[in-house]
């Protein structure tokens, strides 16, 4: 038999998994923890040889900016949108005791507003940081170089006996230029920049073509939709005009960010089904409690069943 764990028990869990994502997150992008995998390459690669553009402050979607809209964009979007149609709801019908009953749970009254809205950005926040995982760990096992790693990492092609240019170079003292700069030319696969703005958009776009129902909208939120899915298109195209990644490094971040938010919005929020309101029918408690009811007083005791017998029987004699 499945017993549900009190809400206080699902909220802590909830709170950890999220910590233990986020301090992952962390190890990966902040400290040396796991270390890059060292790819060679052969001498004078045209595919690797490409002009850089300056360091990513530079770019013309430099990573801040992409971070902040990503992060915020979304996050006032469902914000106004929840704050918008609980007022709607609540101008069409109050609160009553057995709504606030259901949402107490073992603890006390918590707002359907923020539980819906911390449900939603919960989720959105999860995801960010679970892309952020996968294209970590992608850039760290393959150590897939950039289009111009070669012009960061400035070998010394005499002393490297490229004479031949078909020599292939594997230690990582081949490398003259900025360790930091050789270091971040070292993990382009896959594009982390294409697969947060995917995500971001796709997340958003699902929640806004399965909440916003107002009249007027049918040809509104497949543009908006679509103008999202758009940018995010432009920002892969962005990194591979300015030599910062291979198509090959944006398609599988196209494919990551995609991926992830699809099983959120599908498996987990069940695109965005959640009520502001419970009906104004019996609470599921007192529907259980009326069916647990019913279906003892349905079950006869052996006494009953007894008399009920000895009735059939005298039925039977008297006949």
């Amino acid at each position: 038999m499945f017993f549900p764990l009190p809400f206080t028990n699902m909220l802590y869990f909830q709170l950890v998994i999220m910590a233990g994502t986020v301090m992952l997150a962390f190890y990966f992008e902040y400290t040396d923890t796991f270390n890059v995998h060292v790819q060679g390459f052969f001498c004078y690669d045209n595919a690797y040889a490409k002009p850089f553009l300056g360091p990513e402050e530079s770019s013309a979607i430099p990573p801040v900016l992409l971070y902040a809209l990503v992060a915020g964009v979304p996050t006032l979007v469902m914000l106004i949108s929840e704050v918008v149609l609980f007022l709607i709801q609540c101008s069409s019908k109050e609160l009553g005791s057995e709504d606030k009953t259901m949402l107490t749970g073992d603890c006390c009254y918590l707002n359907p507003l923020v539980r819906r809205t911390f449900r939603f950005l919960g989720i959105y926040t999860f995801g960010l940081f679970t892309v952020d995982i996968f294209v970590n760990a992608g850039q760290v096992v393959t150590g897939n170089l950039a289009p111009h790693f070669l012009t960061v990492c400035k070998p010394n092609y005499t002393a490297l006996g490229c004479q031949n240019g078909l020599r292939y170079i594997s230690h990582q003292e081949a490398c003259t230029g900025n360790q930091e700069d050789i270091l971040r030319a070292r993990k382009t696969f896959p594009s982390k920049e294409a697969a947060l703005s995917v995500y971001a958009a796709l997340y958003l776009a699902s929640y806004i073509t399965c909440t916003v129902e107002a009249e007027g909208t049918r040809l509104a939120k497949p543009v908006l939709s679509l103008g999202l899915m758009c940018l995010a298109f432009l920002t892969g195209l962005n990194r591979v005009a300015e030599y910062r990644n291979h198509w090959s490094d944006v398609i599988a971040g196209f494919i990551i960010g995609v991926a992830i938010a699809t099983f959120l919005v599908v498996c987990v929020v069940h695109n965005f089904k959640g009520k502001l309101f419970l009906s104004s029918e019996d609470p599921p408690q007192e529907n259980m409690a009326n069916a647990s009811m019913m279906s003892m007083s349905s079950v006869e005791s052996p006494l009953e069943k007894f008399v009920t017998l000895q009735n059939h029987i005298a039925f039977a004699e008297v006949t």
